[in-house]
């Protein structure tokens, strides 16, 4: 097909402002006016042309031949809207993603990127994540930019997924909790974020082309109940429909995904945008509720919010009512964050607090897997220090793909491959090196590419830290565990030669680790963000202590997972992707759940972490407030030397049995010796079942067992709590 030149799009909008007079007044801009009813104004008061410019985004730069330059006005984002200055509509500017604000090279510009999602996750602290999200939306507006593609709450079904390091976790609640207030954090600067992928995009093999298949009561029990308590709670402007079919039906013509679940059963007036080359078709995905075609000139075969949908509107199949609905949700979000009122503008940016904050992120989520014999932290000025590995002397791994924030410092490790999509491979300028000089007695660096000459090098000193990684970017899956370029050689020769080696991964997630029971002490760093080399030096020296809990668990090998192998997984692919993916097999029991319905023993459960202190739980009991929404209460004592932070979980187990699901937690940090009485909130769907028939969340009438764990797997304490039958909603904190 031939694209229509972006000439012809300007005209007819030209064509469109020409035809209809300038409004005397305009009523839409009375801010004591809710934002529905000055969407309703402003549509009102539109052309077709109008609409039709509002439905459908342009891409915000040249990405290849399919556009001949980027749309005049555009700032090099994701997305782009016109303005149109006859009813006082602002341009529109669009910015990938959940990490920070992803600016192409060749702008010559950056930002600041957070750690992975899966960090903030293993805080298990809402605030955390708010505060992230609040300066990522902060970068973004600096940035000129009104929407955020941000933030991902797809689940973690398989930790080869390309795609982990930009979501949450496996477990529904954690996820849909943590991204809400990610999501709250980045609309608090007046801009509009985008929950997405809707709905289980979990797997990027073939991600353009597969079938997720899954029982539509396990989906509501799982993935689309994180997207119910994301929307929720965070009340994003928009949500994005993913690439993939869901039982046989494209995500973006999916009239029960989007129609009767997001727009009638959770009440969103937001809009729906697609993914970008997410659309197959003009009248049908509009009728199923989509609302907005992203960059269709560029990643789509067609235009299909133009002339298709023009002529279907011409004869009568598609109506009106429903184009002036597609561009009113699309107003209403613009209206409600604030982005018409105060349209963002460049600005300056504060770097300096906003890698802070980046690097506070990655001290919360920092997971300690192991420390045998106390070696960390380390002691400092007495100890000599080899670190080696990682391109540790120069920065931190980040994951690649369209969320790849290019940090405002530069790119301190250049040539790396693939440098093209999903590349470039691109490391942050936060050095570890750079930060562990000052704390350690000595310190020399390694670069980790001959194990016998690493080896030599541990060997003389009193510790040595070796950086392990493994990159992952959008579009590919890992098809195995393994560390890549003979990295487990390489800690195995170290470990060899020196006992006293703490491991450091930089990864998207879990990863065999054959050496695990020679090493003195492995830190899960994730991939570490621009904070990240002073983050990691403050937790190994004991600046502080580690925090992060596992937000999924971590397998053995493939072969504990519910599809031990991904057809076609890699890059290049290894194969031809599958046409379905069987998620039946798992169902509702992701995670930690699968696991123990199966009786397997991950590596590490769920929720797990270490820290430089002890805790003690004492008092356990549970009783509803109220309103009748079940509370645990727990006495939490530090009983160790150190001040530190711990995560007390609640997992429930209904009436009619099942595997248990997280209900709760709590963090806090408490100074040694220190005791606090907490009460901890539990989440009334968690307890909850689906009943399709009366299409309603069901608290069945009866006993609860709930069990206060350390871990999804370490349990210490029980209570039972009698419920009466009852029908909870998703709510806002």
């Amino acid at each position: 097909m031939t694209l229509r030149p972006l000439a012809f799009a300007v005209a007819l909008g030209l064509a469109g402002t020409a035809a209809a007079a300038t409004p005397p007044e305009r009523p839409w801009m009375d801010r004591s006016l809710s934002p529905d009813k000055r969407a309703e104004l402003v549509v009102s008061a539109m052309t077709d042309d109008e609409k039709f410019q509002l439905i459908h985004s342009k891409f915000g730069r040249k990405e290849n031949d399919k556009q001949a330059s980027p749309p005049e006005g555009a700032l090099g984002g994701a997305g782009y809207m016109p303005g149109i200055p006859r009813l006082g509509l602002p341009t529109i500017q669009e910015t990938d993603a959940g990490l920070g604000v992803a600016r192409p090279v060749y702008a010559g510009k950056g930002g600041i990127s957070l750690p992975a999602g899966l960090s903030t996750a293993a805080s298990f602290d809402p605030a955390v994540a708010r505060a992230g999200g609040r300066m990522i939306g902060g970068e973004a507006r600096d940035s000129g930019f009104g929407v955020m593609l941000a933030g991902g709450v797809n689940l973690v079904r398989d930790p080869r997924n390309g795609r982990n390091f930009e979501y949450a976790s496996e477990d529904p609640v954690l996820a849909g909790t943590m991204v809400g207030a990610a999501i709250k954090g980045i609309q608090e600067n007046r801009i509009v974020a985008t929950v997405k992928h809707f709905a289980i995009n979990d797997l990027e093999t073939g991600r353009n082309t597969h079938s997720a298949d899954i029982d539509p009561v396990a989906l509501r029990e799982s993935d689309l109940l994180a997207f119910q308590l994301a929307i929720a709670k965070g009340d994003p402007g928009s949500v994005m429909s993913s690439y993939n079919k869901v039982n046989g039906t494209w995500a973006g013509e999916h009239d029960w995904l989007l129609n009767r679940v997001l727009k009638g059963e959770w009440g969103f007036r937001g809009f729906v945008m697609s993914d970008w080359g997410g659309v197959h078709s003009g009248p049908k995905a509009a009728l199923a509720g989509l609302d907005q075609e992203s960059a269709a000139e560029v990643f789509d075969t067609e235009v299909f919010f133009d002339k298709p949908l023009r002529a279907a509107l011409a004869d009568g199949s598609f109506p009106k009512a429903r184009l002036d609905d597609m561009a009113q949700r699309i107003l209403r979000s613009l209206f409600a964050h604030g982005v018409i009122d105060e349209p963002p503008k460049v600005g300056k940016p504060t770097y300096a607090a906003d890698r802070d904050v980046a690097r506070d992120t990655e001290e919360a989520g920092a997971v300690l897997l192991r420390n045998e014999g106390n070696l960390l932290p380390l002691a400092g000025k007495g100890q000599s220090v080899v670190v080696i590995g990682g391109h540790a002397d120069k920065g931190v791994l980040a994951g690649g793909g369209s969320s790849l924030v290019t940090d405002e410092a530069g790119d301190p490790v250049t040539g790396l491959q693939p440098a093209a999509w999903p590349g470039p491979v691109k490391f942050h300028p936060s050095a570890p090196l750079t930060f562990i000089r000052p704390l350690a007695g000595k310190a020399s660096f390694d670069p980790g590419t001959d194990p016998a000459a690493a080896a030599k090098a541990a060997a003389a000193a009193d510790v040595a830290i070796v950086f392990v990684t493994k990159w992952a970017a959008e579009s590919f899956d890992t098809p195995d565990l393994a560390l890549p370029d003979n990295q487990d050689a390489l800690v195995e020769a170290v470990a060899k030669a020196n006992p006293h080696t703490v491991v450091v991964l930089e990864t998207n997630g879990p990863v065999k680790m054959p050496w695990l029971d020679r090493v003195g002490a492995v830190m899960q760093a994730w991939y570490p963000g621009s904070g990240g080399g002073e983050a990691i030096a403050r937790l190994l020296y004991g600046k502080v202590s580690p925090g992060g809990r596992l937000p999924m668990s971590w397998p053995k090998d493939e072969s504990q997972l519910p599809r031990p192998v991904i057809q076609g997984a890699g890059l290049p692919p290894s194969g031809t992707p599958a046409e379905h993916i069987d998620y039946t097999i798992e169902g509702a029991d992701v995670g930690y759940r699968w696991y123990e319905k199966t009786q397997r023993e991950p590596l590490f459960p769920f929720g797990y972490g270490l820290t430089y202190s002890t805790f003690a739980y004492d008092g356990f009991s549970v009783d509803t407030d109220p309103s009748g929404r079940p509370v645990a209460h727990v006495t939490v004592k530090n009983t160790g030397k150190v001040a530190a932070a711990d995560v007390p979980q609640v997992y429930v187990t209904g009436p009619s049995g099942g595997t248990r699901r997280l209900a709760g937690w709590t963090k806090l940090t408490l100074d040694p010796g220190a005791s606090r009485r907490v009460d901890i909130p539990l989440e009334p769907l968690a307890l909850a079942r689906w009943d399709d028939t009366a299409r309603r969340w069901q608290i069945q009438a009866g006993a609860y067992t709930l069990k206060l764990g350390r871990t999804a797997s370490d349990v210490t304490g029980e209570a039972t709590l009698q419920l009466p039958e009852s029908f909870p909603m998703a709510r806002a904190p």
